[in-house]
């Protein structure tokens, strides 16, 4: 009888594993399924802003996990194994969310926005104005970035942790002078380490005058410029190997424009007009947008791999290159084209938010050099960057 008993107890238990195990798998997909009925459904652009704003709000201060695989069955096992998310990646989120809602509130005045990134800011920076969780990776130069867009922050009280931010960025810079995306990587230079550190070091450097930071930007753009994009095209790579100078991964990677396109056009904009350095990156400006353009798909997109157009659309890189644009239409030349695109580009989003107010369609996490996802589904960095362009 207690043998029977045991067996019963033992087979019960493996059931409840079992499902377990298929609930963790089977629920994100029937949410994402759920998710997109009616997806796009918005009758004008105001009722849309609305929407992405109050989930970025939410996300802001619960940001869905970004995960590390596009593997959907046993992900028990990627969970355990430490393979299933990682805290740096889940920094670039929370940055473009603070940068799209800071954005936000300049037009809005909604104090409720303004209540959120004051929580979002305290929770990361102590009294001291040193970091609660300092960030090791140079995925978190972007989130000290974001901090320093905030104009009723006072800067000076939280310098402390800036400055460790810019000690960061000096740790791994590399023999050529340039900064390595991680150590364990010294001899590539990744198209992603642009978008993260390069409008850090600028606005970092203008603010507290400090040149080697400002040069340091430049620098890691127009190493890029030479040897990371394809002759001719000023179409972006992955990364290039330092020692050979030549590219590896795959040109025309859509994301990978867009953290070049975020890195080069917050540097130029945070340059004052009469800085020696703002005409070198004019000419980078002009031809990067003219070369966006040229690749941006009929309906407003631009595909995960842009010179491809039977790839997927990737609502991440439509962001990026919408918030580039926008801002190079400043440039009188570039003026009209760059506004017609960034248009359609937001015409295009729209279209790919769910009900709930979550853009939809964003690549995920990137595996290695030229290893990419496949997997499509929301993305908060895509999110802030959408909230920065319908605000501009």
């Amino acid at each position: 009888m207690l043998t029977n008993t045991v067996l019963i107890i033992v087979l019960l238990v493996f059931i409840l594993v079992i499902f377990i195990v298929l609930m963790i798998d089977y629920l994100p997909q029937l949410n994402t399924w759920q998710s997109r009925i009616h997806i796009g459904r918005y009758q004008n652009k105001e009722q849309w802003n609305q929407k992405v704003v109050a989930k970025s709000k939410q996300w802001l201060h619960k940001t869905p996990t970004i995960k590390l695989t596009d593997n959907k069955q046993f992900i028990i096992f990627d969970i355990l194994k430490g393979n299933y998310k990682r805290a740096s990646i889940q920094h670039w989120q929370e940055a473009a969310l603070l940068l799209g809602l800071y954005e936000n509130y300049k037009i809005s005045k909604d104090n409720t926005v303004k209540v959120s990134i004051d929580n979002y800011i305290n929770s990361k920076i102590d009294t001291s104005g040193n970091w609660k969780i300092v960030p090791k990776e140079i995925d978190g130069v972007i989130l000290a970035y974001a901090l320093l867009n905030i104009d009723w922050v006072d800067h000076s009280k939280i310098k402390p942790a800036l400055d460790a931010i810019w000690l960061l960025v000096q740790d791994l810079i590399g023999e050529d002078g340039t900064v390595q995306y991680r150590k364990s990587m010294k001899n590539y230079r990744y198209v992603d380490t642009i978008g993260f550190i390069c409008p850090f070091l600028s606005c970092y450097g203008v603010k507290f005058q400090n040149d080697d930071a400002i040069k340091l930007a430049v620098k890691q753009i127009s190493e890029f410029n030479k040897y990371g994009m394809l002759h001719g095209e000023f179409l972006p790579c992955h990364t290039y190997q330092t020692q050979t100078k030549l590219g590896a991964g795959l040109y025309g990677w859509g994301r990978g424009l867009g953290w070049y396109a975020i890195g080069l056009i917050d540097s130029w904009t945070n340059l004052p007009e009469n800085h020696a350095l703002k005409s070198e990156l004019t000419k980078s400006v002009i031809a990067f947008a003219k070369m966006a353009v040229r690749f941006q798909n009929d309906n407003g997109s631009w595909n995960w791999l842009v010179t491809c157009k039977e790839t997927r659309a990737d609502s991440s890189t439509t962001a990026t290159l919408a918030w580039f644009l926008a801002n190079a239409a400043s440039i009188e030349e570039l003026k009209s084209e760059c506004i017609i695109s960034k248009d359609k580009a937001l015409n295009y989003l729209m279209k790919v938010t769910r009900r709930d107010g979550a853009i939809d369609f964003s690549q995920g996490d990137t595996k290695g050099i030229g290893v990419h996802s496949q997997e499509f589904d929301i993305l908060p960095f895509t999110q802030g960057y959408a909230l920065r362009v319908i605000a501009n």
